[in-house]
Parts: structure tokens; C-alpha cells; sequence
């Protein structure tokens, strides 16, 4: 029995030290998961904030986009209420909703971007999408109201358009008078002349008869132009009713031209009758 008894002890001795190795190795592979854990959750949480750091970035963003705003100049009730937009504004007002435009669109590729990292690197969590989700949902707003403004702008400008034409045409129709220039006989065979008054034939007076053929009378617009030049006129006389005072007659080369002083005046009487001789 005393003989077997060192051989049990240094049995009991290895034992012990297998069993030791055995816990220190579960101790050392325990250690290591957890380290392992503690990374993971470590790159989860980083990549959590991460993508919360980029929908705040977003969200900031669309803030800025405020197209209803006082500062932007382009609130739907404003452009329904301006009917005075100039052709300049006109341009300003798309280029302003341009700008906005190209915000949305960048804020778009954000999101993209946003929703393809999370799935790379595997973030799930409702909350997110939730964000994630109303971020889309504002883009979108945000386009509907860029694009009533696109309307509205265009429609502006065409009504714009419209009624500069209409004040180019009118003011063309004020500002034209129609002139005719021909001698006694000339003026009087075409019509554009009669004589009036006098006794039993005698001391008749030459004056627009009132009743034109308009094919004999030129055009010239008086806003751009204050000159009737008379060729070859030795004497002029104006026998239609314009203020004297609206007109001068002045020596010009090889002849005459009448300038016109006062277009407002002058062009109250819509034919110009002028008789050289």
C-alpha cells in the first residue's frame, strides 16, 4: 500500500495539472470572445452613430431648404399675388428654385448613400428606418413645392411675355402717325386735299379732306423716330392740324426735314399732311 501511494499522488499531481492547462485555455478563449464581443458591439454602436450623425447632416440640410419662406422670395401666395414680375425677376425666380433644386437632389444622394451603408454593414434597427423614412417622405414635399413654384414661375413669365407685347403693340399704335407728302396737285387728285370756304370760287382754302386712302400714307412710330425728311422741297408746308409748336422745319441737304419737338403733341392728329412745292 505504501508503494502505491506515490504512484497515486503523482497520478493526482497530473491530473490536476491537465485540468489546470484545461481551465487556464477556457479562461484564455473566454477572454478572447469577450474582447471579440466587446469590438463588435463596439463597431455596431460606432456604425449606429454614424449613420445618426449622417440623418442629422440630412435633416439639416433640408431645413435649409425653406421654400415657403419670406428670405427666398418664391412663397407660392407672393407669386400668385406679384403680376408686376419683370423679365429679370423672372430669370432670379428660376434661378432660386434652381439652387433649391439642386439642394433636393443632393439630399437625395445623401439618403441613397445613407441606406446603401447600412446595408453594407448590416445596422437594423426600426428607429432608423423610421428616420430614414422621413427623410424621404420631406424630399418629397420638398419637390412638390418646387415644382408648383416652376409652375407658377412659368406662368408668370408668360403673362409676362403676353402683356409686354400688349404694351409694345399699344404703345406702337399711340406713338404712329401716317404721313403723306405731295404737291397741290398730287394732294388734291388723290383726295387727301379739298378746298374749303371762299365766295362763288374765290379764296378757297386747301385742308385734309378727312376721308384718306390710307395706301398713300407712310407709317413712321414716333417713339423711335423724330425726323420726316422732305427730298428735293423747296417750300414745305404742313396743312394737317398739328401743333406748330409740336414740329420744326429745318433746311437739310438737298431738302427739307421736319423734327418733331413734342411726340405727345404731335401725334394727337394721326395723319401728317405735308404740300411741297
Amino acid at each position: 500500500m505504501r508503494r502505491a501511494l506515490p504512484i497515486i499522488l503523482a497520478v493526482l499531481v497530473v491530473v490536476l495539472l491537465g485540468v489546470t492547462v484545461l481551465l487556464v485555455r477556457q479562461v484564455h478563449m473566454t477572454t478572447d470572445r469577450v474582447a471579440i464581443l466587446s469590438t463588435s458591439e463596439q463597431e455596431a454602436q460606432n456604425r449606429y452613430s454614424e449613420a445618426i450623425n449622417s440623418i442629422a447632416e440630412i435633416q439639416d440640410s433640408l431645413s435649409t431648404i425653406e421654400v415657403g419662406t419670406p428670405g427666398t422670395q418664391l412663397t407660392p401666395r407672393g407669386l400668385r399675388d406679384e403680376r408686376r414680375l419683370t423679365p429679370e425677376q423672372g430669370r432670379e425666380a428660376m434661378d432660386r428654385i434652381a439652387v433649391l433644386k439642386g439642394s433636393v437632389d443632393r439630399a437625395k444622394q445623401h439618403i441613397a448613400q445613407l441606406e446603401t451603408n447600412l446595408k453594407k454593414t448590416g445596422v437594423r434597427a426600426a428607429g432608423l428606418q423610421k428616420l430614414v423614412n422621413g427623410l424621404k417622405q420631406s424630399v418629397v414635399e420638398k419637390e412638390q413645392l418646387i415644382a408648383e413654384l416652376t409652375t407658377q414661375v412659368d406662368s408668370l413669365q408668360t403673362q409676362v411675355a403676353v402683356n409686354l407685347d400688349t404694351i409694345r403693340t399699344q404703345r406702337q399704335e399711340l406713338g404712329t402717325v401716317y404721313y403723306v407728302i405731295g404737291t397741290k396737285r398730287e394732294l388734291t387728285q388723290s383726295g387727301v386735299l379739298v378746298a374749303k370756304g371762299g365766295v362763288l370760287g374765290m379764296g378757297k382754302t386747301l385742308k385734309p379732306s378727312g376721308t384718306f386712302n390710307e395706301s398713300l400714307f407712310t407709317p413712321i412710330d414716333t417713339n423711335d423716330q423724330a425726323v420726316v425728311f422732305i427730298p428735293s422741297a423747296k417750300k414745305v408746308q404742313v396743312l394737317s392740324a398739328q401743333p406748330t409748336s409740336s414740329y420744326a422745319l429745318l433746311p437739310s441737304g438737298d431738302g427739307i426735314e421736319l423734327r418733331i419737338l413734342d411726340p405727345h403733341e404731335f401725334r394727337m392728329v394721326k395723319h401728317l399732311v405735308i404740300m411741297t412745292t
